[in-house]
This record gives C-alpha cells, structure tokens and sequence, in this order.
C-alpha cells in the first residue's frame, strides 16, 4: 500500500487561504501604493537565475542558502534568495540605454534555504525599492520615506517601529580615527555585525582574529558607544531632510548597525518594532560596487528589501488577527430557481456600479443564505423570494446593523 501523501506545504514554504489572503493584499496593497505615491516604478522578472550571478554577490558558499539545480541542459540554475542581483543584472544588460537616476520597485518570490526562526521562511515575498545613479542623500530619503509611508498606509505608527540608522563610512572614520587599518575594516564589520546575536567576548575574539590588538579591541568597543551622527555631515543631512519630509519621528541613529554584505558602503538602516519581538522588518541601504561585481559599469544605488513575513506578524499583533477580515460588498441569494434569472440581472447591476458582488450559485433556504453570508466577507445581503420578484422590490440587509431598506429589482 502507497504511503499516503502530505497535505502539508514543504517545509518552510507557505499555503495561502482566502484569510490569509487578506492579510497579505493589506500588505502588498500598501507597498505598492507607497512606491507609486513616490514616483518608482514597477519592474518584475524570472524567479530562476544562474547560480554564477548569485555566487558572484553572495560568494561561493551561497550555494549552501540557495535552493540551486541543473536543469535538463546541465545548466546551473537557482531560485533567487534575494532581488538585487537580478535588479543588477537588468541595469547591466541595458546600462547604455537607461536614463538615469533610475527609481525601481518590485515585489519579488524569495526562495532561501536556512533554519527557520521566528519571522523566517524558506519562501517570502520581498518589496525591493532602488535608486541607481544617484549620490546625493536625498536617494536615501526617498527609499526611507516610502517605507515608513507604506508602514503607515498597513495601519501602523512609529509608536510600533523605528528604523535604526548608521554609516559604514562614518563608522570606518571612526576606526580610521582610532588607528585601525583601513584594510582590516571588512573584518570589523562583520563582526560587530553579530553583536546582539553572539557575547561581546566571542565579538572580541573575532575582532583578534582580524588582526586587530589588544588595544584596538577596546578602542572598536568604545567607538561603538557612539550616540551622536553630528560628526557625520551625510547622517546629520539624511536626518535633516527626513524632518522637512515629515518622517524624522520614525528614524533613530544606532552606530551598532552594520548590515553584513560587504556590498554596503555608506548609509546603512534597518527597522525593527519598538517593542523587540521580532527580527528586522525592513533592511537596506547605499551600495556602490554591486554592478562593477558583476561586471557592468560602476554606479552608486541605495535601496531596501522588505519581507512579508516580519511585518505580517506585526500587524497581527498589534492590530488584532481579525483586523484585516474587513467587511465589504454584497452577497446576493435565491429561494428557487424561478429566482435565478433575477438573482443574476441583480447581481449584474451592483457590479456594474462597481460593488464587490458574490452571487449564490444554486437555491437555497434562508436560513443558510444568511448564515453562509454572516460568515463572508460580505457587508450587505439581498435574498430574493417568489414574493420579491413580483413585487419588483427585495431587501437588502446591513449584516452589521440589522437594518433593511428597499432595492429595487
């Protein structure tokens, strides 16, 4: 006897049920409304990739965090962990004819295979949000400003979020300052980059293995105490222009964020709910050397990812589970299929005036029209009898209220 199939989705991937669906369209709704309040625009592409682009990002051992395969031609393909090398790939292959600075935004399907934590899939969808050929500060606004927007438009305040921002350039001066070698500033950076994660003497430990000394390992510490941006002219424009733009509330300055990819060069920012439940719910920040690393043409860019997963979660717990089930349309029924006929013009008509409209699809009794409509999404709901279509008039019920008013068939 053949072992009975799973019903379940593989591991770390996710089933989206019509409530679940909500869920997601408040998110993906409010993305994509704040890309386009911004000016971005709308690019999309191949979720499969060749495993050289992703490796050239990311180093060889991406292999390790990717789903990768060969396809039937013995080609190297993998499902993309992440947009911005296929964002790279795009401008390259048409770097002589864009006009830039470029301002792009999509909502890619991200397949990474990782231990799953609180917050983590192994399948997401990510809001990617650049702008490319642009060095001024103000890229970096726009980026921030939209994702705060959209965390706005989901129903959230920064009573619920705030987004960390930093320098690796400013923090590098810092280290520069202190009399660490420029060229041991990559190691630091990916060590403080797991403070939080890991004990301040493994941080320590790390940072010796680097080749810095006794003395630099106190002086790195010490820089990390840092509370002020004011030395850094380019962190004090950022937080000065979020002000005239109406967001500075959302923006705190944390020299502890790092951001791990050594393709990071300057501005870097991560978002987290001030509460501290749950991983970053956005990350990004200014990356100069992505295109020359994959062979095109330098350009300077800026830009974020935005997980659905974190900010899902969020929402739920700081709005309630049931928050995004609103109540919205009409729900239109018969008694027999004498009724039918009337239930379509009906149905017909609603639509036309641009009402979200679920027409029953056989007769039924009452009872189980209202019950079955009660526990829709339906706001309204019209039942039609032998009685109504005669007289030419139903009645349509607030499912809320309880109330009724005539409508006319």
């Amino acid at each position: 006897m053949a072992d009975k199939i799973s019903f379940e989705a593989p591991r770390g991937m996710r089933d989206f049920y019509p409530e679940d669906m909500v869920w997601r369209n408040r998110v993906f709704d409010a993305f994509r409304a704040a890309g386009e309040a911004a000016g971005f625009e709308q690019y999309d592409a191949c979720v499969v990739e060749s495993y050289e682009l992703l490796a050239r990002k990311a180093g060889e051992e991406v292999g390790e965090q990717i789903y990768h395969f060969l396809d039937k031609s013995d080609r190297h393909l993998a499902l993309r962990a992440e947009m911005t090398p296929t964002l790279a790939r795009l401008v390259a292959q048409r770097q002589k004819e864009l006009s830039f600075p470029l301002k792009w935004t999509a909502i890619a399907q991200c397949f990474r295979y990782e231990r799953m934590t609180k917050g983590r899939k192994r399948e997401h969808y990510q809001w990617n949000v650049d702008i490319i050929g642009e060095e001024s500060v103000l890229a970096e606004v726009e980026v921030l400003g939209a994702a705060v927007d959209a965390l706005r438009r989901m129903g959230l305040t920064t009573a619920d979020f705030k987004v960390h921002v930093s320098s690796r350039k400013f923090l590098g001066e810092l280290l520069a300052k202190s009399g660490i070698d420029a060229a041991k500033h990559a190691q630091v950076f990916l060590a403080l980059d797991k403070r939080g994660k890991m004990p301040d003497a493994e941080i320590a430990a790390m940072l010796k293995d680097g080749g810095l000394s006794d003395a630099d390992v106190e002086a790195t510490f010490r820089i990390m105490e840092t509370k002020s941006h004011e030395a850094s002219p380019e962190l004090s424009e950022l937080f000065r222009l979020a002000g005239v733009a109406g967001f500075a509330d959302a923006l705190v300055f944390d020299i502890g964020v790092i951001r791990g990819l050594s393709y990071y060069t300057g501005i870097v920012f991560e978002c987290f709910d001030t509460a501290g439940e749950f991983r970053a719910i956005f990350g990004g920040g200014r990356y100069d050397n992505l295109l020359t690393t994959i062979g095109a043409e330098p350009a300077t860019a800026v830009g974020l990812g935005f997980g659905d997963v974190v900010v899902t979660e969020l929402l739920k717990s700081r709005l309630g589970g049931d928050a995004a089930a609103r109540k919205d349309g009409i729900a239109v029924g018969f008694m027999f299929p004498e009724q039918r006929d009337a239930a379509v013009r009906l149905a017909a008509r609603l639509r036309s005036e641009g009402n979200r409209v679920d027409l029953s699809l056989h007769a039924q009794k009452p009872k189980k029209f209202f019950s079955h409509a009660g526990a829709s999404s339906a706001a309204k709901a019209v039942f039609l009898g032998p009685d109504d279509v005669a007289a030419g008039v139903a009645r349509i019920k607030d499912m809320a209220e309880r109330t009724e008013t005539g409508i006319c068939l």
